[in-house]
């Protein structure tokens, strides 16, 4: 009888998903080479998203092309499912997926499997707040990074074009909701785009325009530290940035921000970056979770009390073995996962093999964070940076986890390029409807006639 192969399952092509099956390629190269071995990796993108990267493309440093690592080049010995996992029943050791295919009639698909890796991420943490999935845009993708870049730009040209205060006031404030990194960072960035393109609109100043940033707790970037965190939000005011701690967004209905300490902006932009929560699929297995909807797993990254099963990442509530105090877990930011992926795969190798199995244990070493071009803070092996030391820090760190040398390569070429030229200040939001101008040419109804979309604007 010919022996089937171990399939080793992946949901998920972002740190962990695609990190462990990088190292699963080479740790059981003999094994993929004689059969022995199936990778699959199911992921809803062909990509990888380096996501510290993203408010960088936001502000037009690095295209949005080397923002992102294509899975099929980088995981050349896996098959890649494009597609989505929507439950799994591990007792029967099979994930039902849904793909491109099904929403052509086909239906969902069942996929059967020896080990699992579930590596699904997080998703935004939006709240029940008015009018925030109709008019708000999150932070986590490359499509939103580049989409809220053309918005930004596409505001400025609206008020340039326009004498009525009230629509001129509107468009050139922007609110952003959660003082984390994703919310500072691209704020920071964005709002360094913005004051250096409005010196070529004739009627707008940097002065003009209104960046909040809205926070719920009474300070922002903990990671960096509280000292780091005071300077920031020093650097930002100074910026002309309204920074609001303590301070809650109630709605955002009928394009106006009213936050809960009782102020009103008319706004056409609100950017929600106030924290992540567990993929749905997690909800969808019969895999043990915590309190707050993560997988509990042991120091060795396997699913707690379940065999087969492994996680890590966002979606894995891994005990940390470097705490002080008992009952810690590790954070959820890409330190963790990618070194957590490295371990991750290790020992599924270990596992195959019948050899034990290793713990996980890394101790957090610090963070960097950009606020804009040569603007930064950070906070690494205990020392505290500020400025350009802090910015150049960010780049180099960045530079070095970015995955394949190409990437490398080319982002290191964007920024030298970027030092010797202008940066550019062109929108690029009809690319979001490529079909506009025929569809018009023949008979049809723009698709961004306001009549047809409420959002009215890219």
């Amino acid at each position: 009888m010919v022996k089937e192969p171990v399939r080793i399952l992946i949901v998920g092509g972002g740190y962990v998903g695609m990190y462990t099956a990088l190292r699963l390629q080479r740790k059981l190269k003999s094994e993929l080479k004689r059969g022995e071995v199936e990778l699959v990796v199911v992921s809803p993108d062909p990509y990888m998203t380096y996501q510290p990267f993203l408010p960088e493309a936001a502000a037009g440093s690095i295209s949005p092309r080397h923002v992102v690592v294509p899975l099929r080049r980088v995981l050349d010995r896996c098959r890649i499912v494009i597609g989505e996992a929507r439950s799994i029943d591990h007792a029967r050791r099979t994930v039902t997926l849904s793909t491109l295919a099904s929403e052509e009639g086909v239906g969902t698909e069942q996929l059967t499997y020896d080990e699992l890796v579930l590596a699904p991420g997080s998703i935004s943490r939006a709240l029940p707040i008015p009018g925030l999935a109709d008019f708000a845009i999150g932070f986590k993708t490359v499509e939103e990074a580049i989409g809220l870049r053309n918005h930004v730009i596409e505001q400025m040209d609206i008020a340039s074009s326009t004498r009525d205060p009230a629509i001129r006031d509107a468009a050139l404030t922007f609110v952003f909701v959660g003082g984390g990194y994703a919310g500072v960072e691209a704020l920071g960035e964005l709002e360094d785009m913005a004051r250096y393109t409005a010196r070529y609109y004739h009627n707008i100043e940097p002065e003009d325009m209104k960046w909040i940033l809205v926070e719920a707790s009474d300070r922002i970037l903990p990671e960096v530290g509280e000292e780091m965190g005071r300077y920031t939000i020093t650097e930002l005011r100074r910026r002309n940035i309204d920074v609001r701690l303590g301070t809650r967004l109630d709605s955002c209905a009928d394009r106006i921000a009213v936050l809960s300490d009782g102020a009103r902006f008319p706004t056409r932009t609100v950017v929600w970056t106030a924290g992540v929560k567990p993929h749905p699929v997690l909800a969808a297995t019969d895999l043990p979770l915590n309190e707050r909807g993560r997988l509990r797993c042991t120091p060795q990254l396997t699913v707690d009390r379940t065999t087969h099963a492994w996680a890590a990442g966002d979606a894995a509530a891994v005990p940390d073995v470097t705490a002080a105090e008992t009952g810690k877990e590790t954070a959820p930011n890409a330190q963790h996962a990618v070194r957590q992926a490295g371990v991750l795969g290790d020992n599924i190798a270990h596992f195959l093999r019948g050899e034990p199995l290793e713990t996980y244990s890394h101790k957090y070493v610090g963070s960097v964070a950009s606020l804009g071009l040569h603007k930064g803070v950070a906070h690494v092996y205990g020392r505290k940076l500020k400025g350009y030391p802090a910015w150049f820090m960010h780049r180099v760190y960045h530079l070095s986890r970015v995955p394949t040398f190409n990437r490398k390569a080319r982002v290191l070429a964007e920024w030298t390029l970027a030092g010797l030229f202008k940066r550019e200040i062109v929108s690029l939001g009809s690319l979001e409807h490529p079909r506009a101008e025929f569809e018009l040419a023949a008979g049809g109804k723009h698709p961004l006639d306001p009549k047809l979309d409420p959002k009215g604007s890219s």
